[in-house]
């Protein structure tokens, strides 16, 4: 596991790497062991409104040391399904706060 700082990731620029050292993930081992779509899990739910889908694809870019515009599609698509996926999650957590018993 590298303890190399996240920063040091292709296209991890200060602002992720602030919300990645917020929910804990500080170093590129620790976003190798949980992988971009946990990371962005974390993300969503900390910062529903300014993490969006293109996070998700700089955190897989980052870990496979590319550009996210270099993701093949097929990646893309896997990790739309996964977005969708934490979207939902984050919406029926909303509801599930906010629903009268």
């Amino acid at each position: 596991m590298s303890d190399a700082p996240i920063e040091t990731l292709p296209g991890i620029g200060p602002v992720t790497q602030g919300w990645l050292s917020e929910v804990g993930i500080c170093t590129e081992g620790e976003l190798r062991s949980i992988g971009a779509v946990e990371a962005y899990r974390r993300l969503k739910f900390m910062l529903p409104r300014r993490v969006n889908l293109n996070a998700l694809y700089a955190l897989e870019a980052a870990l496979r040391g590319c550009h996210w515009l270099d993701l093949p599609q097929d990646v893309k698509t896997a990790l739309q399904d996964q977005a969708k996926v934490i979207d939902e999650a984050l919406r029926r957590g909303a509801a599930a706060r906010c629903a009268i018993p």
